[in-house]
């Protein structure tokens, strides 16, 4: 959470370059321990949150409510990070990393990768961006639901829904039983 306080946030849309400078100075350490969870990488956080602050310097002015500032910073970040992910996946292959850089994620079988990445791109956005933060950047429920803005009953059942519809398309894929038992070979 930004702990930047109202009244300087307020003398900051107005325009105060004394307040806007303070502002930035604030964000900075909240943004950047964000941004280096959301990120992939140290280099993409750095960037994200220079993005965030030029963002900010640049438009807080339009801001209509204090209480929106926080979740639209912290979006900001999230969007950027998001954005040098996809972009770098274009450029970068990772059998030229060094072996110190290598991803060390369990290796899971291609066809189920896309399986699970087809069910993330089916949920709405509002379900996929719960289950995002939550299950793979691992923030606690409270803590998504103070970056969403919603209740801690919403993330929740967003969050339920979420799986549920991800676990129905892994077992119509073929992955599972309901019960757990890996699918029958059927030759």
């Amino acid at each position: 959470m930004i702990r930047a306080q109202a009244p300087l946030i307020e003398a900051a849309t107005r325009g105060d370059p004394g307040a806007l400078s303070s502002l930035l100075s604030v964000c900075q350490p909240d943004l950047k321990r964000f941004a280096r969870r959301t990120c992939a990488s140290s280099e993409d956080a750095e960037d994200a949150v220079q993005i965030a602050l030029w963002q900010l310097y640049r438009k807080v002015g339009t801001l209509r409510t204090v209480a929106t500032f926080a979740t639209w910073l912290f979006r900001i970040v999230e969007r950027e990070c998001y954005r040098l992910y996809r972009g770098r996946g274009k450029t970068e292959d990772l059998d030229e990393l060094a072996p110190t850089e290598q991803p060390s994620a369990p290796t899971l079988p291609t066809d189920l990768r896309l399986d699970l990445l087809r069910a993330l791109e089916r949920l709405s956005p509002a379900h996929r961006e719960v289950l995002l933060l939550r299950d793979v950047h691992e923030l606690t429920a409270p803590e998504v639901a103070a970056q969403l803005g919603l209740s801690l009953e919403a993330v929740k059942s967003r969050l339920h829904r979420a799986r549920a519809q991800v676990r129905e398309q892994l077992l119509a894929s073929g992955y599972w039983m309901k019960d757990g038992a890996p699918e029958p070979d059927a030759s």
